[in-house]
């Protein structure tokens, strides 16, 4: 089953200020959550009902809704950024 990708606001606007090679690496990851939004590698976060998945020194927060099928990208950030609120 694939799953459909939503990208939050705040979630956009972060991925839009990093550099494009970074970029296209985080896009096509994101894109490869659809397929399978527990890709080897990726981790359930403990202080929320989220996961995610590392892209270099980059780090993509999504919540998956399997009654849906949607995942839901919350975050994307620098890896010493993106946990803080």
């Amino acid at each position: 089953m694939k799953y459909a990708v939503e990208i939050l606001r705040s979630a956009q606007k972060s991925l839009s200020i990093i550099q494009a090679g970074d970029r296209a690496r985080i896009g096509s990851a994101i894109r490869a959550l659809a397929d399978d939004p527990r890709p080897n590698g990726s981790r359930k976060l403990t202080a929320r009902e989220a996961w995610r998945i590392r892209i270099g020194k980059y780090r993509v927060i999504y919540q998956i809704f399997d009654d849906r099928l949607v995942v839901s990208v919350v975050s994307i950030g620098h890896r010493k950024d993106v946990y803080r609120k």
